[in-house]
């Protein structure tokens, strides 16, 4: 099942966005982000029942959220800085995704938002 992320945009840092994903019914599901010219990075993920982690750059800024009614994944994004400029992918996956910060561990993926900060 295709993942589909929307919210994403241009805001001046400091800003806050909201990111959604659907569905969200994966066992373990995640946000990951990825600059031009780098890696994709893991940001949060969250297994069902279980409290979200967050990669340290992101901690205290972004929360992870699930409405299980909507089906739907959020990701709210405070204090943002220009350095969180990327696309936002959101996965889904099995048991092996819950606690990983690998890509390769989930297996479905939304086509991404754009979200862009400015100084």
């Amino acid at each position: 099942v295709q993942l589909v992320e929307s919210g994403g945009g241009s805001v001046q840092a400091g800003g806050s966005l909201r990111l959604s994903c659907a569905p969200s019914g994966y066992t373990c599901m995640g946000w990951f982000r990825q600059a031009p010219g780098k890696e994709r990075e893991w940001v949060t993920n969250i297994h069902e029942g279980d409290k979200p982690i967050y990669a340290g750059s992101v901690k205290g800024r972004f929360t992870l959220s699930q409405d299980n009614a909507k089906n739907t994944l959020y990701l709210q994004m405070t204090s943002l800085k220009p350095e969180d400029t990327a696309m936002y992918y959101c996965a889904g996956g099995g048991s092996v995704a819950c606690f990983s910060t690998r890509p390769t561990d989930f297996y479905y993926w939304g086509q991404g938002t754009q979200v862009t900060v400015s100084s």
